[in-house]
C-alpha cells in the first residue's frame, strides 16, 4: 500500500507519540509524581469522594449505559478527511468546555464541584465522537473499554500511561479475546481498577476551582491534549490494521 504524504507525515508523529508513551519516568516525570502526591494528600476529602464516585459512574455509564452515544457519522474517506473531522469536533468541545470552565471557575469551589460530573461528561463526549468519525461501533462495548484506556492515558502518570498503552497496542487482536457480551466481562472489577490507576491530583485539575488554575483555561488545554492522546490512539489502529494479514506492513513491529 502507497503511502500518501499526509499518511507519512502522519506515521512519523505516530511514531514520535508511541515512543513518549513508552519512555520510563524521567527526573521530572518522578518529581512531577511526587509533587502530585504531595497535592493529593492536601485535597479535601470531598474532593477525593466527588472523584471516586464520579470515576465510578462514569465508567458503569460508558460500559453499560445508553447515555453515551452519538450520531456523527464516520469521515470515510481518506486518513486526512477524517482527521480534518476529527480536529473539528476537537476545537468545538474545547471552546464548550471553555465556557463551562469558565462559568464554574467563577462559580467558586462548591459550583466547580458540582459542575465536575458535566466536565468529565465534556471529554466523554469528544472521545466517543471521535471514535465515531474513525469509523469506530461505539455500541460495542469493547469499543468503549478503549475509549477508557485514551481517557486513563491521557490523566495517569507516565509509569501508568506505559502499563496502559500496552494495552492499547494491537487492540484488535487484544480486543477478540474479550467476551462477545459486557455481562459475560468483569467490568466492576475493571471499574475498581480503573478508579485506582487514574491519578486523582491530575483528575482534581479537571475541577476548575482547585487551585489557582483559571477553569476556561485549564479545560481548553485538558481537552487539546485529550483530543490530541485520542487521535494518536486511532492513528495507532489505522497503521496496526494495515498490518493484519492481507495488508502490507506500514509500521515497523518494535517501536
Amino acid at each position: 500500500m502507497h503511502l500518501t504524504t499526509y499518511e507519512e507525515n502522519t506515521r512519523q508523529e505516530l511514531l514520535k507519540w508511541q515512543q513518549k508513551m513508552q519512555k520510563r519516568p524521567n527526573f521530572v516525570d518522578r518529581t512531577s509524581k511526587a509533587v502530585q502526591d504531595k497535592v493529593n494528600s492536601i485535597i479535601p476529602d470531598k474532593v477525593h469522594q466527588a472523584i471516586t464516585t464520579t470515576i465510578k459512574q462514569m465508567t458503569r455509564a460508558v460500559l453499560t449505559g445508553a447515555e453515551f452515544t452519538t450520531s456523527i457519522t464516520p469521515a470515510r474517506h481518506s486518513l486526512e478527511d477524517i482527521e480534518e473531522a476529527a480536529r473539528k469536533r476537537i476545537l468545538f468541545y474545547k471552546r464548550a468546555g471553555a465556557a463551562e470552565g469558565g462559568i464554574t471557575g467563577a462559580g467558586g469551589f462548591l459550583l466547580a464541584l458540582a459542575e465536575f460530573p458535566i466536565l468529565i461528561g465534556i471529554k466523554l463526549k469528544l472521545l466517543f465522537e471521535i471514535a465515531a468519525i474513525y469509523g469506530r461501533p461505539v455500541n460495542d462495548y469493547r469499543e468503549r473499554l478503549f475509549i477508557l484506556h485514551i481517557f486513563q492515558l491521557t490523566f495517569s502518570s507516565q509509569k501508568q500511561r506505559q502499563e496502559v498503552f500496552l494495552k492499547m497496542k494491537d487492540w484488535q487482536l487484544k480486543s477478540q479475546d474479550l467476551p462477545e457480551d459486557i455481562h459475560q466481562f468483569d467490568w466492576k472489577t475493571f471499574q475498581q481498577e480503573y478508579r485506582d490507576y487514574i491519578d486523582l491530583a491530575k483528575m482534581a485539575q479537571l475541577i476548575p476551582g482547585i487551585g489557582a488554575a483559571v477553569g476556561l483555561i485549564v479545560n481548553y488545554r485538558l481537552l487539546d491534549k485529550l483530543g490530541k492522546t485520542a487521535m494518536n490512539a486511532y492513528r495507532m489502529r489505522w497503521f496496526e490494521e494495515q498490518t493484519l494479514p492481507g495488508n502490507k506492513a506500514l509500521l515497523p513491529q518494535s517501536v
